[in-house]
């Protein structure tokens, strides 16, 4: 059985894996996400371990990280992240990096593009071509699959930071975004909330406002999306989802914004198969970044 490896980069942890499937998980290691050099060389550290122990060799490293990325293979920058906010890891080669360290081909995509690939194979999102896995956590991504392939164009879909409408009598908190202070992520990010309400979203109960005008922003945020990517499912993940009364606010708030234009009965009738879980609960990251090494150097040939 191929083994490979799975990195879930994310801004707050690190997790990394070994395995070839949800039930054939070999070995996982998670730790803070700090320095560049102290984060990479962990992770390289891992691997390199179990292989030596273990006396195999790795078919290959899927990478899902934050971003953004280059994901250009023909880029001088390829493989790097770019213009992040998040201090110290502009410009960070992390593909080279992991490659370098462990001597193993690598694969790298967004974290979010990685995630729906783990979805799309293991979870929610079997059986679909076009689906979107979107995270509501520390930040806000959104993962967009066409033709069952991760859709990348210019860079690469930013999601979390589309514009919303933003009624400042409603809702006078300015965003946090440092670029755009009041998109999506501006507006109802995990941060966003604890800004917004003075306390981490986790400790606000189940019958807060806060929890209307969080599901008012993200239903928003999904009309546009179901407008431009006409994705056949929606997947909601990331901290913030995992307020599960959000589902129901969020799918009845949709059907209102689109006040039956898309006239699907997926949406219409069917919207609780329509905005869901994901399937792969909090392991979509890393069991996505599996998924992005298998389907990159071998899944598919093996097929």
């Amino acid at each position: 059985m191929p083994l490979y490896g799975g990195i879930e980069a994310g801004g707050t942890k690190f997790v990394c894996a070994i395995g070839s499937s949800p039930d054939d998980i070999r070995a996982t290691i998670r730790f803070p996400t700090t320095h560049p050099a102290e984060s990479l060389r962990k992770a390289c550290d891992f691997f390199r371990h179990y292989m030596r122990e273990q006396h195999v060799t790795l078919d290959g490293i899927g990478i899902g990280s934050f971003g953004p990325l280059d994901l250009n293979p023909n880029s001088s920058d390829y493989g790097k992240i770019t213009s992040t906010p998040k201090q110290g890891w502009a410009f960070t080669d992390v593909r080279g990096a992991v490659e370098a360290g462990t001597e193993v081909r690598t694969a790298i995509d967004t974290d979010v593009n990685a995630a729906a690939l783990g979805e799309g194979l293991w979870g929610a999102a079997q059986g679909l071509t076009d689906f979107v896995y979107l995270t509501i956590g520390t930040g806000i991504g959104g993962g967009l699959i066409i033709d069952g392939k991760p859709y990348h164009g210019l860079v690469h879909p930013e999601m979390g930071h589309i514009a919303l409408p933003h009624d400042l009598q409603r809702d006078p908190f300015p965003g946090n975004c440092p670029y755009h202070q009041d998109c999506f992520e501006g507006l109802a990010s995990g941060p966003a909330l604890e800004a917004r309400w003075g306390q981490p979203a986790k400790t606000l109960p189940e019958a807060h406002p806060a929890w209307e005008l969080e599901a008012h922003y993200i239903a928003l945020g999904l009309q546009n999306i179901i407008c431009v990517g006409s994705p056949q499912r929606i997947i909601l993940g990331g901290g913030v989802m995992e307020q599960h009364q959000l589902f129901a606010l969020i799918r009845q708030k949709v059907q209102t914004y689109l006040d039956e234009y898309i006239h699907t009965q997926s949406i219409l009738t069917g919207i609780d198969d329509y905005i869901v879980p994901p399937g792969l609960g909090g392991k979509a990251g890393v069991l996505g970044s599996i998924a992005l090494a298998m389907l990159k150097f071998g899944y598919q040939a093996a097929a």
